[in-house]
C-alpha cells in the first residue's frame, strides 16, 4: 500500500514539473529572457515628468526594449490612458518599427519605416499626458510582431491588427497628475 502511494506522489510531483516546464518554453524561447521595455526618463509606476506631457514639451519620452522572441520582424508601440473619462485615450501609435531597432530617443526622430498612426488628439505624433482631473496612468506597450508591415492601419483597427501578429509584448505604466 505504502508503494503504490509513495508512486502516485511521484506521478504527481513529476506531472507538475513537466507541466510547468511546458508552460514556461514558450515565454522564455529566446533565450531564457522575457521582453522587456524600459525608460530614462521614468521608473514603472513612477510619475512622468512634465516634459512629457501637454504642461511641458510634449516630448515623446526614451524607450528601449530588450528580449524580443526569435523570428521577431518589427515592433508596434501604443501609449493608452485606461483612465481617461470616456475610456481608452490613446496617446501614441507606432508601427513597422524595424527588427533591428531597440530603442527611441527621447523626442525621437523614429527610426526609417516606422509609421505613425493618428491617436485621440487626431494627430500623428506622440501627445503627451493631459488628464482633465486626477491621477492618470499611461501604458506604454511595446509589442514584437511576426510581420514586417502591418499594411494600412488606423486607431480603430490597430490593436487588432497588432494582436493578430503578436508573438509578445512588454509595457512600462507611468503616471501623470496635473498641477493646477
Amino acid at each position: 500500500m505504502k508503494t503504490i502511494i509513495n508512486k502516485k506522489y511521484i506521478m504527481h510531483k513529476l506531472s507538475l514539473f513537466l507541466f510547468t516546464i511546458l508552460i514556461t518554453i514558450p515565454l522564455f524561447s529566446n533565450g531564457g529572457m522575457a521582453m522587456e521595455i524600459t525608460s530614462k526618463d521614468f521608473k514603472h509606476n513612477q510619475p512622468i515628468p512634465s516634459l512629457h506631457t501637454c504642461d511641458g514639451k510634449d516630448f515623446s519620452p526614451y524607450l528601449a526594449w530588450s528580449g524580443a522572441p526569435e523570428g521577431t520582424k518589427s515592433f508596434a508601440l501604443s501609449c493608452i490612458d485606461p483612465d481617461a473619462p470616456m475610456g481608452d485615450f490613446i496617446h501614441w501609435l507606432v508601427c513597422n518599427i524595424p527588427a533591428t531597432v531597440s530603442e527611441i530617443p527621447q523626442a525621437g526622430p523614429l527610426p526609417a519605416r516606422a509609421k505613425e498612426v493618428a491617436n485621440d488628439f487626431g494627430k500623428k505624433p506622440y501627445g503627451g499626458p493631459c488628464p482633465p482631473s486626477g491621477t492618470h496612468r499611461y501604458f506604454f506597450t511595446i509589442y514584437a510582431l511576426k510581420v514586417g508591415d502591418l499594411g494600412v492601419v488606423n486607431k480603430k483597427d490597430f490593436l487588432k491588427k497588432v494582436k493578430e501578429n503578436q508573438l509578445t509584448s512588454a509595457e512600462i505604466i507611468g503616471v501623470y497628475k496635473r498641477e493646477r
